[in-house]
């Protein structure tokens, strides 16, 4: 049974969320995690970046540009550089 966006996109935030600060991800890490839990007839790479598109969109997460393209939370309010 196909995985929803909407489902992906919260997975992923979670594993964001558990590892900022330890380590970063970037979307081809997310894409391959989801595929490797879900199998590739339930998880397409299309869909993955579908559900990249609506962290962004919704500003749940973010393109962090540290030497390479990596996504992370957004900062919070009242940090440097925010």
């Amino acid at each position: 049974m196909p995985v929803t966006i909407d489902a992906l996109a919260d997975e992923m935030l979670a594993l964001v969320t558990q590892y900022a600060g330890k380590r970063n991800l970037k979307a081809g890490d997310l894409t391959k995690e989801m595929i490797a839990r879900h199998g590739d007839a339930a998880c397409s790479k299309d869909d993955c970046k579908q559900a990249i598109r609506a962290l962004m969109d919704s500003g749940r997460c973010v393109y962090s540009y540290l030497g390479g393209s990596y996504i992370t939370l957004p900062p919070k309010e009242g940090t440097p550089g925010n």
